[in-house]
């Protein structure tokens, strides 16, 4: 199967699939009956990789390099304007193989202009072809995406992964533009955030489980009889960002992977994220409902985040991540025999 096929068939299982949210319930923010904040003057702006974001609310990688995928990513960069929010693409690679399918990326600029924009390749990428990405969009910083597990699950998926680590290197010491390692969909260990840390990365995009399976998805297109308990692995979206940050202190933390709500947006902001990624959500939305029932969506959500910040006392981003937080249950025995420490 062609690279296009398979990537218009990762949509269309994806679009179909049921709407998942991480599980954020041992995760408690404590309420602030005496906040001394104005809801009207609550500030969201943030920093990742170095780049000012007006929100930390942000469009990440979905899709590109089919037919299809131009006049989605059309109307997705223009509802991430409207919102003012930055936006990723989706894999680049299928474009780099054949310049037929530029414009499925390229419109994304030519939307948003003046927008943030993320490139994106994968790990098995040379420096030559991540800036031909970066350029392809105009980008101001470049996602390199780990996909292991969806790769093992595919048929015409990749098994040997020996290598990554160095490309990486290459990558991030030659990258005109900030380099964010991104998960999609099974998280990040403390122990490799680590290394990322120690390469050079800009930030660590944590991709939890809890958004859209990939593992479920190369199964009902392989039809594979996979038992289900392979299905669930991975990292919880909670617990991956507390391994991250734990692995590498000094970097920008990307929650994503079923964040789809205000609240989980605060939870996640909270526990040490400087910004929040929404994918499978908002092409949902966009190909079942429209572009402007998902900007009105986004809108609600940063709605819902601002009211969160407003009943306990954060007047910006920064103070979100400071306010009181009460972990429970399995993510609290889990940092437990981590030896992870929830400060």
């Amino acid at each position: 199967m062609s690279r296009q096929a398979r990537k218009l068939e990762h949509l269309w299982h994806a679009v179909r699939s049921e709407p998942a949210s991480a599980d954020f319930s041992d995760i408690g923010l404590v309420h602030n009956c005496l906040p001394e904040t104005c809801f009207d003057t609550l500030d969201l702006s943030t920093q990742v990789a170095g780049i000012a974001l007006k929100s930390p609310l942000f469009i990440n990688a979905i899709t590109g390099g089919v037919e299809d995928a131009e006049e989605i990513n059309r109307e997705l960069a223009l509802a991430a304007r409207e919102c003012g929010l930055a936006f990723a693409v989706g894999s680049q690679m299928a474009a780099l193989e054949d310049p037929l399918y530029e414009r499925t990326f390229r419109v994304v600029r030519e939307a948003c202009p003046d927008g943030v924009v993320f490139a994106n390749i994968g790990a098995y990428a040379d420096p030559e072809m991540a800036r031909r990405a970066v350029a392809m969009v105009a980008a101001d910083a470049l996602q390199v995406h780990l996909n292991v597990p969806q790769e093992l699950m595919m048929a015409e998926g990749d098994s040997d992964f020996r290598g990554y680590r160095e490309r990486l290197e290459d990558i991030v010491l030659t990258s005109e533009v900030p380099v964010i390692v991104k998960e999609v969909g099974f998280g990040v260990a403390r122990e490799q955030a680590a290394l990322f840390q120690a390469m050079g990365v800009a930030a660590i995009d944590v991709g939890g489980k809890g958004g859209t399976n990939f593992l479920q998805i190369e199964k009902r297109r392989a039809h594979l009889k996979t038992n289900e308990d392979l299905l669930e692995w991975g990292i919880p979206t909670a617990i991956t960002i507390l391994e991250a940050a734990a692995g590498a202190p000094d970097l920008d933390i990307i929650a994503s992977g079923g964040v789809n709500t205000g609240v989980l947006a605060a939870k996640a902001l909270a526990l040490g994220a400087s910004a929040v990624g929404i994918a499978g959500l908002a092409v949902k939305i966009l190909l079942s409902e429209g572009r402007e029932v998902l900007v009105q969506r986004l809108r609600n959500i940063e709605w819902e985040l601002k009211t969160v910040m407003a009943m306990t006392g954060a007047a910006s981003i920064k103070d979100l991540r400071a306010v009181p937080v009460v972990i429970t249950g399995k993510t609290r025995e889990w940092l437990a025999a981590r030896g992870i420490t929830a400060k």
